[in-house]
């Protein structure tokens, strides 16, 4: 563990499935109402994978060595690359340790198997010997530039990123479009529980009178806040029931930033720092925002939504980019 100058410990955690694992394909399809024909790709193809989770351990490892402990967060799988990246971690101090769902659930065995991102992200303030500072990582989101502990927590409270908005019963022209569609008689589309959703709900149940929305970015969190709330407020039970995702759920990431707001004991950026990718449609545009990523200095995470969606030629261009930024030759 190096480069850290604030001296408090940082933990990094990602939870991951291996979806072509026959065995969770099984699984998943005792539980789900809709069964899932994974050799059709259009059923598949939001399960599909190519090897992000690599690439997420590899851009830690590489651009933030301040970091203690990885912790991967699986049920009961490993990636095929789990001891090379081990030994890829090692000469920097950085411990890489593989945890269980039975070691996050142990007191709730009953909701496994749980195939929800935000019954999972509940229990990660679980995970044995986590750090008090800690920070969550999507798989598909990754460092591209050198990131010091300052980046997430300054003096030990945690960095907030994002932007503030009204709920949405108080965005007035929402409130008017809703109306007008209604007095023409035009019914409104009743949405799936969504990002957004889940974000305002998490801030309503913080106490705030409106919400942060933030991005694809790595969310820091401090152990003691989720502990000091769940103590008082025993709802986490509740959040965690769902094998799926549900409207009536928050997730753990947006409550506790949240309730850092409520106390007042965080560092707002409304700059996400963030580059985005979610449409593959020209290599020239794929192109054109890495290399203002590169000129952006100030850019520190990349997010590639879907991936898997990118012809072999973009797919191939950009897997060597950012085999390149990862390269331990490559200082950048």
């Amino acid at each position: 563990m190096g480069n850290n100058t604030q001296n408090i410990q940082v933990d990094a955690v990602i939870t991951w499935v291996n979806a072509s694992d026959k065995e969770w394909q099984k699984k998943i399809n005792i539980y789900s109402e809709n069964k899932i024909d994974f050799s059709k790709k259009e059923q598949s193809i939001r399960y599909n994978s190519i090897g992000e989770i690599d690439i997420a351990i590899k851009s830690i490892i590489k651009y933030a060595d301040f970091v203690n402990t990885i912790y991967l967060v699986t049920d009961k799988q490993k990636p095929k690359s789990f001891e090379a990246l081990k030994n890829r971690a090692a000469p920097k101090n950085i411990n890489l340790v593989l945890i269980d769902h039975t070691i996050i659930f142990r007191d709730y065995l009953e909701f496994l198997p749980t195939f929800n991102s935000c019954t999972i992200g509940s229990m990660l303030f679980k995970i044995p010997n986590l750090s008090e500072h800690f920070i969550v990582f999507n798989d598909d989101t990754f460092l591209m530039r050198k990131t010091r502990v300052s980046d997430f927590f300054i003096d030990g409270k945690p960095i907030v990123r994002g932007k503030w908005k009204a709920f949405n019963e108080n965005r007035h022209l929402r409130k008017f479009y809703h109306k007008l569609r209604g007095y023409l008689g035009i019914p409104i589309k009743k949405k799936t529980a969504g990002f957004k959703k889940f974000q305002q709900t998490s801030a309503k149940i913080a106490g705030t009178k409106k919400y942060i929305r933030r991005f694809h970015t790595p969310v820091c969190i401090r152990k003691s806040t989720l502990e000091s709330f769940y103590k008082l407020n025993p709802i986490l039970e509740n959040n965690i029931k769902y094998r799926f995702r549900n409207e009536n759920q928050f997730i753990i990431s947006s409550l506790s930033e949240h309730l850092e707001v409520k106390q007042n004991t965080y560092h707002y950026r409304k700059n996400n720092q963030l580059t985005y990718f979610r449409s593959y449609k020209k290599l020239s545009t794929v192109k054109q925002k890495l290399h203002k990523f590169l000129k952006r200095k100030g850019k520190l995470f990349m997010t590639f939504q879907s991936l898997e969606l990118a012809d072999d030629t973009i797919l191939n261009y950009i897997l060597n980019w950012i085999d390149y930024r990862l390269n331990d030759s490559n200082s950048a």
